[in-house]
């Protein structure tokens, strides 16, 4: 199994931290301009997810979701959740901490995009 999304040990310790204190978490990246296109995390249920998001699977038992028009330029892409020192303008639950969620990407390789059209049929 071929994953699409995975995270840092460092941003998973910043998910538990907010799991313990606003319980259920997801995130989603909408491919917008400016703070848009970072990744966003909320409590679980709290963002509406629609038809125009996919699923890209799961980072610390939180859904991730991305827009699809955004999936679509990243569809060949392994995303890795990750944090960094800094405060967005979002209403992303880590802000107050002064840090923020970051993707840092890598292509698939050829193997795993065979994979991943295998599990797509």
């Amino acid at each position: 199994m071929v994953k699409r999304i995975e995270a840092t040990e460092d941003a998973l310790e910043v998910i538990d931290q907010l799991q313990k204190r606003y319980g259920p978490l997801m995130f989603h990246q909408s491919g917008g301009c400016c703070d848009g296109s970072q990744p966003m995390c909320f409590e679980d249920g709290d963002f509406k997810v629609g038809e125009s998001d996919v699923l890209l699977g799961e980072v610390a038992n939180c859904p991730f979701y991305m827009s699809r028009d955004q999936f679509e330029y990243w569809k060949h892409t392994h995303l890795t959740l990750h944090i960094t020192e800094g405060r967005g303008s979002s209403f992303s639950l880590e802000i107050p901490l002064g840090i923020r969620f970051i993707i840092k990407s890598r292509l698939f390789t050829e193997e795993e995009l065979q994979v991943l059209e295998q599990e797509q049929n």
